[in-house]
């Protein structure tokens, strides 16, 4: 004799589900979740595990980045493989040896690079890396800001932009790079932008734009917030924190953050 199924209990308040794709006012069929619930967070947590183990084809998205205009340079860091990439967090911050010495061939020194990186989500990047770029780019070029090749890169952290920009000499970097995946998108690209980049720089030095997807922010909105905190940077020669002190104990001059490029480099 077949159990009777219990019957899905609605929540009052699931008119709100329509407002955010969290997981809320899902009911109950007895003591768990309804089975279409159930079955919508193992497929929303497989697609999460997919996009972290999901490999990165950095020349073929280098291709493609270098047949829109923008120069092109492959790297990678020191993680051999991705299960050092996760297992060891450290390895994803510094450069290969063959990468550092390819970055330390003579290059006039920038005023902004772009690194495009892999990081826990490749499915990130290749979904939404290139609008981003594309829209940035053009921002950046009509500031006249000197902008370093792009630089795509392999098993990547974060704070691999710091050594990359440390040694180019670049003024300021602009890292992309794929974010950790969530139930609620597994493709969400983040921003990282960090004036005069080194290495051990912290992360309070750094501002970030995220949740940049199909259901998040848009690639125009994040190059254009991109772009004012940039002019903003140049302006006060710092990022993260001391920005946005800066940013918020005054009214900013309008003017001095539309700076172009001959005044930023006079600064």
């Amino acid at each position: 004799m077949n159990a009777r199924a219990a019957p899905i209990v609605q929540q009052s308040w699931a008119a709100l589900r329509r407002y955010t794709p969290a997981r809320i006012a899902l009911g109950r069929a007895g003591n768990g979740v309804p089975t279409q619930a159930h079955l919508a967070f193992q497929a929303a947590h497989a697609r999460a595990r997919d996009a972290v183990h999901a490999g990165f084809d950095v020349e073929t998205f280098a291709d493609k980045v270098a047949s829109s205009g923008c120069s092109a340079i492959t790297v990678r860091s020191a993680a051999a493989d991705r299960q050092a990439y996760l297992r060891f967090p450290d390895l994803g911050r510094t450069l290969g040896a063959e990468s550092k010495a390819r970055l330390s061939e003579p290059l006039v020194a920038p005023d902004v690079v772009i690194v495009i990186g892999d990081g826990l989500s490749s499915v990130a990047v290749e979904r939404n890396a290139f609008p981003v770029l594309r829209a940035l780019w053009g921002r950046l070029q009509e500031r006249r800001y000197e902008i370093a090749p792009v630089v795509v890169a392999l098993q990547a952290r974060v704070a691999l932009a710091d050594q990359i920009g440390e040694v180019l000499q670049a003024r300021l970097s602009v890292m992309m790079i794929g974010e950790r995946p969530g139930l609620s998108a597994a493709d969400s690209l983040g921003m990282y932008l960090t004036y005069a980049p080194r290495v051990g720089r912290l992360d309070s030095e750094r501002n970030c734009i995220s949740n940049i997807h199909a259901n998040g922010m848009s690639a125009e909105v994040a190059a254009a917030q991109a772009c004012r905190l940039i002019d903003s940077m140049f302006t006060y020669r710092v990022s993260g924190v001391a920005l946005a002190q800066h940013l918020t104990s005054s009214t900013p001059d309008r003017a001095a953050l539309s700076t172009k490029h001959d005044t930023a480099r006079a600064l």
